[in-house]
Protein backbone atom coordinates (compact mmCIF):
# COMPACT_ATOMS: atom_id res chain seq x y z
CA UNK A 1 0.00 0.00 0.00
CA UNK A 2 1.04 3.36 -0.88
CA UNK A 3 0.40 6.57 1.40
CA UNK A 4 -0.09 9.69 -0.46
CA UNK A 5 0.13 13.16 1.89
CA UNK A 6 -0.73 16.33 -0.08
CA UNK A 7 0.67 19.57 1.51
CA UNK A 8 1.00 23.14 0.09
CA UNK A 9 3.06 26.62 1.10
CA UNK A 10 6.66 27.29 0.84
CA UNK A 11 6.57 25.92 -2.77
CA UNK A 12 10.25 28.09 -3.68
CA UNK A 13 11.34 26.07 -0.61
CA UNK A 14 10.07 22.24 -0.80
CA UNK A 15 12.07 19.22 -1.95
CA UNK A 16 11.76 15.77 -2.65
CA UNK A 17 13.63 13.55 -0.03
CA UNK A 18 16.58 11.44 -1.85
CA UNK A 19 15.43 8.03 -2.81
CA UNK A 20 11.65 8.71 -2.84
CA UNK A 21 9.50 9.08 -5.98
CA UNK A 22 7.42 12.27 -7.30
CA UNK A 23 5.34 13.03 -10.03
CA UNK A 24 2.94 15.19 -11.60
CA UNK A 25 1.57 12.67 -13.84
CA UNK A 26 -0.62 9.66 -12.30
CA UNK A 27 -2.21 11.66 -10.11
CA UNK A 28 -5.51 10.18 -8.55
CA UNK A 29 -8.54 11.83 -9.50
CA UNK A 30 -9.36 13.11 -6.66
CA UNK A 31 -6.88 16.27 -6.96
CA UNK A 32 -8.64 16.89 -10.07
CA UNK A 33 -4.96 18.63 -11.22
CA UNK A 34 -4.31 20.39 -8.73
CA UNK A 35 -1.38 18.81 -7.46
CA UNK A 36 1.85 20.74 -7.99
CA UNK A 37 3.93 17.97 -6.27
CA UNK A 38 3.63 14.09 -3.89
CA UNK A 39 5.32 13.13 -1.71
CA UNK A 40 5.29 9.04 -1.58
CA UNK A 41 6.44 6.70 0.54
CA UNK A 42 5.87 3.09 1.21
CA UNK A 43 3.42 2.58 3.98
CA UNK A 44 4.97 -0.43 5.90
CA UNK A 45 7.64 2.05 6.96
CA UNK A 46 4.93 5.04 7.13
CA UNK A 47 8.00 7.36 6.14
CA UNK A 48 5.75 9.88 5.27
CA UNK A 49 7.89 13.07 4.26
CA UNK A 50 6.56 16.38 5.58
CA UNK A 51 8.96 18.90 6.45
CA UNK A 52 8.17 20.86 3.68
CA UNK A 53 4.43 21.83 2.18
CA UNK A 54 4.01 21.71 -1.70
CA UNK A 55 2.06 24.44 -3.67
CA UNK A 56 -1.71 23.34 -4.58
CA UNK A 57 -4.51 25.28 -6.04
CA UNK A 58 -7.21 23.66 -3.78
CA UNK A 59 -10.38 24.50 -5.33
CA UNK A 60 -14.29 24.93 -4.53
CA UNK A 61 -13.49 21.48 -2.46
CA UNK A 62 -11.48 22.77 -0.16
CA UNK A 63 -8.29 21.50 0.92
CA UNK A 64 -9.59 19.92 3.61
CA UNK A 65 -11.72 17.16 1.01
CA UNK A 66 -8.38 16.86 -0.73
CA UNK A 67 -6.56 15.86 2.10
CA UNK A 68 -9.50 13.70 3.75
CA UNK A 69 -10.01 11.76 0.00
CA UNK A 70 -6.19 11.52 0.07
CA UNK A 71 -4.86 10.71 3.50
CA UNK A 72 -8.22 7.89 4.01
CA UNK A 73 -6.00 4.75 3.37
CA UNK A 74 -3.50 5.61 5.76
CA UNK A 75 -4.10 3.48 9.17
CA UNK A 76 -5.32 5.13 12.76
CA UNK A 77 -2.66 5.71 15.02
CA UNK A 78 -1.27 2.75 16.21
CA UNK A 79 -3.88 0.09 14.59
CA UNK A 80 -2.25 -2.86 13.83
CA UNK A 81 1.44 -1.41 14.89
CA UNK A 82 3.68 -2.11 17.56
CA UNK A 83 4.95 0.63 19.44
CA UNK A 84 8.02 1.84 17.48
CA UNK A 85 9.17 4.13 15.06
CA UNK A 86 6.42 3.05 12.36
CA UNK A 87 3.79 3.56 15.37
CA UNK A 88 5.14 7.04 15.65
CA UNK A 89 4.77 7.99 12.21
CA UNK A 90 1.43 7.23 12.25
CA UNK A 91 0.43 9.07 15.31
CA UNK A 92 2.15 11.79 13.19
CA UNK A 93 0.40 11.19 10.31
CA UNK A 94 -2.86 11.29 11.79
CA UNK A 95 -2.22 14.38 14.02
CA UNK A 96 -1.92 15.92 10.65
CA UNK A 97 -5.00 14.37 9.34
CA UNK A 98 -7.10 15.51 11.97
CA UNK A 99 -6.04 19.11 12.49
CA UNK A 100 -6.33 19.69 8.91
CA UNK A 101 -10.01 21.48 8.80
CA UNK A 102 -9.84 24.93 7.23
CA UNK A 103 -12.65 26.94 9.07
CA UNK A 104 -14.97 29.20 6.77
CA UNK A 105 -13.08 32.11 5.30
CA UNK A 106 -9.74 30.98 5.70
CA UNK A 107 -9.41 28.35 2.47
CA UNK A 108 -6.78 29.41 0.84
CA UNK A 109 -4.68 29.63 4.35
CA UNK A 110 -5.29 25.84 5.23
CA UNK A 111 -2.72 24.38 3.55
CA UNK A 112 -0.37 27.04 5.70
CA UNK A 113 -1.39 25.85 8.77
CA UNK A 114 -0.95 22.05 7.73
CA UNK A 115 2.49 22.76 6.60
CA UNK A 116 2.84 24.11 10.29
CA UNK A 117 1.62 21.44 12.06
CA UNK A 118 3.17 18.68 9.78
CA UNK A 119 6.61 20.38 10.96
CA UNK A 120 5.58 19.92 14.70
CA UNK A 121 3.67 16.79 14.39
CA UNK A 122 5.11 14.00 15.89
CA UNK A 123 7.09 16.05 18.36
CA UNK A 124 4.18 18.17 19.91
CA UNK A 125 1.27 16.22 21.56
CA UNK A 126 -2.10 16.46 19.22
CA UNK A 127 -3.79 18.07 22.15
CA UNK A 128 -0.66 20.68 22.54
CA UNK A 129 -1.51 20.76 18.76
CA UNK A 130 -5.41 21.47 18.80
CA UNK A 131 -4.94 24.50 21.69
CA UNK A 132 -2.31 26.46 19.16
CA UNK A 133 -4.91 25.87 16.45
CA UNK A 134 -5.98 29.50 16.68
CA UNK A 135 -2.34 30.78 16.32
CA UNK A 136 -1.40 28.59 13.76
CA UNK A 137 -3.99 29.86 12.00
CA UNK A 138 -3.08 33.56 12.68
CA UNK A 139 0.04 33.12 11.37
CA UNK A 140 -1.18 31.15 7.87
CA UNK A 141 -2.96 34.10 7.34
CA UNK A 142 -0.61 36.43 7.82
CA UNK A 143 1.67 34.49 5.27
CA UNK A 144 -1.19 34.83 2.67
CA UNK A 145 -1.48 38.47 3.57
CA UNK A 146 2.64 38.98 3.01
CA UNK A 147 2.19 37.10 -0.54
CA UNK A 148 -0.16 39.81 -1.49
CA UNK A 149 0.31 42.88 0.00
CA UNK A 150 1.93 45.92 -2.30
CA UNK A 151 5.47 45.70 -2.23
CA UNK A 152 7.15 48.93 -4.63
CA UNK A 153 10.00 48.60 -5.15
CA UNK A 154 11.66 52.54 -6.31
CA UNK A 155 15.18 52.65 -4.59
CA UNK A 156 15.32 49.20 -3.12
CA UNK A 157 16.62 46.13 -5.12
CA UNK A 158 13.55 44.86 -7.73
CA UNK A 159 14.63 41.54 -6.20
CA UNK A 160 11.47 39.36 -4.63
CA UNK A 161 11.78 35.70 -2.76
CA UNK A 162 13.59 33.70 -5.86
CA UNK A 163 16.52 35.66 -4.65
CA UNK A 164 16.95 33.35 -1.33
CA UNK A 165 17.71 30.13 -1.07
CA UNK A 166 16.37 28.18 1.29
CA UNK A 167 18.14 24.28 1.94
CA UNK A 168 16.64 23.74 5.46
CA UNK A 169 14.25 24.88 7.77
CA UNK A 170 12.82 23.71 11.14
CA UNK A 171 10.70 24.93 14.14
CA UNK A 172 13.42 24.42 17.38
CA UNK A 173 10.43 26.16 19.37
CA UNK A 174 6.70 26.01 18.92
CA UNK A 175 4.24 27.15 21.78
CA UNK A 176 1.28 30.04 20.79
CA UNK A 177 3.77 31.86 19.49
CA UNK A 178 6.80 29.60 17.06
CA UNK A 179 10.77 30.39 16.30
CA UNK A 180 11.60 29.08 13.04
CA UNK A 181 15.04 28.50 12.10
CA UNK A 182 16.58 28.37 8.50
CA UNK A 183 19.89 27.85 6.63
CA UNK A 184 20.00 29.89 3.55
CA UNK A 185 21.97 31.90 1.11
CA UNK A 186 20.41 35.57 -0.41
CA UNK A 187 21.80 37.35 -3.62
CA UNK A 188 24.19 40.06 -2.76
CA UNK A 189 24.14 43.13 -3.89
CA UNK A 190 27.23 42.38 -6.62
CA UNK A 191 24.79 39.89 -7.72
CA UNK A 192 26.09 36.48 -6.37
CA UNK A 193 24.79 34.44 -3.72
CA UNK A 194 25.97 34.75 -0.41
CA UNK A 195 27.76 31.74 1.90
CA UNK A 196 24.91 29.83 3.26
CA UNK A 197 23.57 31.34 7.01
CA UNK A 198 21.80 30.34 9.64
CA UNK A 199 19.33 32.69 10.44
CA UNK A 200 16.31 32.11 13.39
CA UNK A 201 13.23 34.37 13.67
CA UNK A 202 10.02 34.67 16.19
CA UNK A 203 6.50 34.20 14.30
CA UNK A 204 3.87 35.82 16.00
CA UNK A 205 1.32 36.51 13.02
CA UNK A 206 -0.08 40.28 12.12
CA UNK A 207 -1.92 42.97 14.10
CA UNK A 208 -4.05 45.39 14.46
CA UNK A 209 -3.40 48.52 16.44
CA UNK A 210 -6.01 51.39 16.54
CA UNK A 211 -5.88 54.95 18.50
CA UNK A 212 -9.17 55.79 19.57
CA UNK A 213 -9.42 60.16 18.79
CA UNK A 214 -12.46 61.80 18.91
CA UNK A 215 -11.60 64.99 17.27
CA UNK A 216 -14.92 67.27 18.16
CA UNK A 217 -13.19 67.25 22.26
CA UNK A 218 -9.91 66.52 21.15
CA UNK A 219 -9.58 63.63 23.15
CA UNK A 220 -7.53 59.92 22.60
CA UNK A 221 -7.60 56.75 24.48
CA UNK A 222 -5.01 54.92 25.59
CA UNK A 223 -4.25 51.84 27.20
CA UNK A 224 -2.57 50.36 29.92
CA UNK A 225 -1.12 47.15 31.15
CA UNK A 226 1.54 44.76 32.07
CA UNK A 227 4.17 44.17 29.24
CA UNK A 228 6.49 40.70 29.46
CA UNK A 229 8.62 42.51 27.17
CA UNK A 230 9.74 45.79 29.03
CA UNK A 231 9.75 43.28 31.84
CA UNK A 232 12.79 40.89 30.42
CA UNK A 233 14.72 44.22 29.69
CA UNK A 234 14.61 44.74 33.74
CA UNK A 235 12.49 47.86 32.50
CA UNK A 236 11.87 49.78 36.23
CA UNK A 237 8.52 49.91 35.28
CA UNK A 238 6.49 47.06 32.87
CA UNK A 239 3.49 48.70 32.79
CA UNK A 240 2.86 50.47 29.32
CA UNK A 241 0.67 53.45 27.81
CA UNK A 242 0.25 51.65 24.21
CA UNK A 243 -3.04 51.88 21.88
CA UNK A 244 -5.42 49.79 21.23
CA UNK A 245 -4.30 45.94 19.86
CA UNK A 246 -4.40 42.79 19.08
CA UNK A 247 -3.90 39.85 16.51
CA UNK A 248 -5.47 39.39 13.16
CA UNK A 249 -7.27 36.17 13.36
CA UNK A 250 -7.76 33.63 10.93
CA UNK A 251 -10.30 35.08 8.11
CA UNK A 252 -10.45 38.01 9.71
CA UNK A 253 -9.46 41.07 8.17
CA UNK A 254 -6.75 43.94 10.01
CA UNK A 255 -9.83 46.48 9.38
CA UNK A 256 -12.37 44.02 11.14
CA UNK A 257 -9.87 43.04 13.51
CA UNK A 258 -8.88 46.57 15.05
CA UNK A 259 -13.16 47.10 15.62
CA UNK A 260 -12.99 44.11 17.72
CA UNK A 261 -10.14 44.79 19.39
CA UNK A 262 -11.88 48.29 20.37
CA UNK A 263 -14.60 46.72 21.49
CA UNK A 264 -12.82 43.70 23.67
CA UNK A 265 -10.41 45.99 24.95
CA UNK A 266 -12.21 49.16 25.73
CA UNK A 267 -15.99 48.52 25.10
CA UNK A 268 -15.69 51.20 22.37
CA UNK A 269 -17.70 51.62 18.54
CA UNK A 270 -15.46 52.90 16.06
CA UNK A 271 -17.74 55.31 13.74
CA UNK A 272 -14.19 55.47 11.26
CA UNK A 273 -10.45 54.25 10.35
CA UNK A 274 -7.80 56.16 8.93
CA UNK A 275 -4.71 53.97 7.86
CA UNK A 276 -1.57 55.19 9.13
CA UNK A 277 1.13 52.59 8.20
CA UNK A 278 1.15 48.75 7.01
CA UNK A 279 4.81 47.81 8.38
CA UNK A 280 7.13 45.80 10.13
CA UNK A 281 8.13 47.12 14.10
CA UNK A 282 11.55 44.94 13.92
CA UNK A 283 12.26 43.53 10.40
CA UNK A 284 15.76 41.75 11.55
CA UNK A 285 14.12 38.89 13.96
CA UNK A 286 10.64 39.20 14.01
CA UNK A 287 7.86 38.40 11.15
CA UNK A 288 5.39 40.69 13.15
CA UNK A 289 3.71 43.16 10.89
CA UNK A 290 1.65 45.98 12.17
CA UNK A 291 -1.80 47.72 10.29
CA UNK A 292 -1.73 50.65 12.57
CA UNK A 293 -4.83 53.20 12.29
CA UNK A 294 -6.39 55.98 14.21
CA UNK A 295 -9.95 55.33 14.79
CA UNK A 296 -12.50 58.01 14.74
CA UNK A 297 -14.91 57.62 17.70
CA UNK A 298 -16.70 59.95 20.63
CA UNK A 299 -14.97 59.76 23.85
CA UNK A 300 -15.43 61.03 27.02
CA UNK A 301 -14.21 60.23 30.65
CA UNK A 302 -16.84 58.13 31.39
CA UNK A 303 -15.10 55.27 29.47
CA UNK A 304 -12.14 55.07 31.86
CA UNK A 305 -11.74 51.60 33.53
CA UNK A 306 -10.32 48.48 33.79
CA UNK A 307 -11.19 45.90 31.11
CA UNK A 308 -10.15 43.08 28.69
CA UNK A 309 -11.17 38.97 28.15
CA UNK A 310 -10.58 36.95 31.18
CA UNK A 311 -10.05 34.23 28.83
CA UNK A 312 -6.86 35.67 27.83
CA UNK A 313 -5.85 37.02 31.44
CA UNK A 314 -6.37 40.60 30.71
CA UNK A 315 -6.15 43.18 32.68
CA UNK A 316 -6.36 46.43 30.84
CA UNK A 317 -6.97 50.16 32.04
CA UNK A 318 -8.28 52.88 30.02
CA UNK A 319 -7.34 56.20 29.96
CA UNK A 320 -9.32 59.45 27.93
CA UNK A 321 -7.36 62.63 28.16
CA UNK A 322 -6.82 65.03 26.39
CA UNK A 323 -4.45 65.48 23.12
CA UNK A 324 -2.05 67.75 24.47
CA UNK A 325 -1.39 65.73 27.76
CA UNK A 326 -0.57 62.81 25.21
CA UNK A 327 1.80 64.72 23.19
CA UNK A 328 3.92 65.59 26.65
CA UNK A 329 3.37 61.88 27.63
CA UNK A 330 5.66 60.93 24.21
CA UNK A 331 7.81 64.15 24.72
CA UNK A 332 8.73 63.04 28.84
CA UNK A 333 9.17 59.40 27.46
CA UNK A 334 6.60 57.88 29.58
CA UNK A 335 4.68 57.16 26.23
CA UNK A 336 7.39 54.85 25.01
CA UNK A 337 5.74 52.54 22.86
CA UNK A 338 6.89 53.01 19.51
CA UNK A 339 3.76 52.19 17.62
CA UNK A 340 1.93 54.85 19.66
CA UNK A 341 4.74 57.38 19.06
CA UNK A 342 4.70 56.87 15.31
CA UNK A 343 -0.13 56.95 15.84
CA UNK A 344 0.71 60.30 18.09
CA UNK A 345 3.37 62.15 15.24
CA UNK A 346 0.90 61.00 12.57
CA UNK A 347 -1.92 62.31 14.44
CA UNK A 348 0.00 65.91 15.65
CA UNK A 349 0.13 65.97 11.71
CA UNK A 350 -3.22 65.26 10.42
CA UNK A 351 -5.32 66.19 13.62
CA UNK A 352 -6.53 69.57 11.83
CA UNK A 353 -7.67 68.19 9.23
CA UNK A 354 -9.64 65.60 11.29
CA UNK A 355 -11.00 68.49 13.18
CA UNK A 356 -12.19 70.80 10.44
CA UNK A 357 -14.58 67.39 9.40
CA UNK A 358 -15.62 66.75 12.77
Amino acid sequence: MTALLLLEGFADAARMPPGLPGAKGGVPHVLDGRAGLLFVAPAPALRAWVEYVVEVLAGESGLEAVMRDIAAPLPEAGEGLEPGPARKEAERLRAVRCLAYTPPGMERAGALVIGEIALCAGRVPEKALRSRLGMVRTRAAARLRGREHPAPASLRRDWGREAVRQSARRLPWAGFFTVEQSELCFRRFDGTMSAPVERAGFVSGDAALVLPYDPARDLVLLIEQFRYGPFLRHDARPWTLEPIAGRIDGGESPEEAARREAREEAGLELEGLELVSASYPSPGANSEFFYCYVGIASLDASMQGVGGLETEAEDIRSHVIPFERLMELVSSGEANCGPLVLLVLWLRLNRPRLRGCA
